[in-house]
């Protein structure tokens, strides 16, 4: 039997993926309602987590936090037995992800963080992607059974703690692009940019294909070899928060690294490429 702890969007989807494969599952959530939902699909609600975890080989969880990961776990301890493999899909701290590894090692059960960059299709679907590390021998057992609930398990090596590293790194990104596509939108707006033209652009541009090559460059140390000097950039920048102010449009992203070149360029660094805004990034 299966246990699944958390039935938000991503947990519920997980189960009902399980159960269509015919899986035994028993789910528990701080709010019931959302656990009684997965009745009607098949799966064995608890109303106790220990209850939920009794008797289960393997228990997976999806929660918001550390915080809540371990008071969840310590309330589900009662019901865990020796060799119990505990898969937690939750975004989490590095520190957080490896201190709950060797904390349950010493119990007697396996945990594996393996947070995901899916979303609740996904999870449904089984696509996406898992991000797994640390002991590989416990990794090379569950990536079977990981495997069935996502499209691709990519697998960092023996590290515990950098699959969540891994997954901040990913939501960092997606958190700034949407910041970036936030100002550009600001831009077009006080622009009466229409948004057909914005999907014009990217439908036939796609800066995405760029990325591999700005990560080579910025981690390189050959900012001295520029291909748009941060001068001209940061001129750009200024023209960014121009016309966005045209329109009454306060940036978000622009101003901050605006701030950061206008340091570079005092130390001297105008001819240098862009990318060198990330130089103490990587020194």
């Amino acid at each position: 039997m299966v246990a699944f702890i958390g039935m938000g969007l991503l947990g519920s989807n997980f189960t009902k993926a399980m159960l269509k494969r015919n899986e035994q599952v028993a789910v528990w959530n701080r709010t019931t309602t959302k656990a009684q939902a997965l009745e009607a699909f098949g799966a064995v609600v608890k109303q106790d987590v220990a209850d939920a975890v009794r008797g289960a080989t393997r228990v997976h969880i999806t929660l918001k936090d550390d915080a809540a990961v371990n008071s969840v776990l310590q309330q589900a301890e009662p019901g865990l037995a020796k060799g119990t493999i505990i898969v937690d899909h939750t975004t989490t701290s590095v520190d957080g992800a490896k201190e709950r590894t060797e904390y349950w090692k010493h119990k007697g059960m396996t945990y594996v963080h393996a947070p995901v960059f899916m979303g609740p299709a996904n999870a449904l679907e089984s696509t996406g992607f898992m991000l797994v590390s640390g002991d590989q021998a416990i990794i090379e057992s569950i990536i079977p059974v990981l495997e069935k609930m996502t499209g691709k398990v990519i697998n960092f090596g023996e590290e515990n703690g950098r699959a969540a590293a891994i997954k901040l790194m990913g939501n960092l990104f997606l958190i700034a692009m949407t910041a970036g596509v936030a100002d550009m939108l600001a831009v077009a707006k006080a622009n009466d940019v229409p948004t057909s033209d914005i999907q014009q652009l990217f439908g036939a541009w796609n800066p995405a294909g760029m990325l591999p090559a700005r990560l080579a460059k910025m981690t390189s140390n050959t900012f001295h070899q520029p291909t748009w000097e941060l001068d001209m950039a940061r001129k750009d920048a200024r023209l960014m928060m121009e016309e966005a102010g045209k329109g009454s449009k306060t940036l978000i992203v622009v101003p901050a690294v605006a701030k950061v070149m206008d340091e570079l360029i005092g130390q001297g660094l105008g001819n240098n490429d862009w990318t060198v805004i990330g130089k103490n990034a990587v020194e």
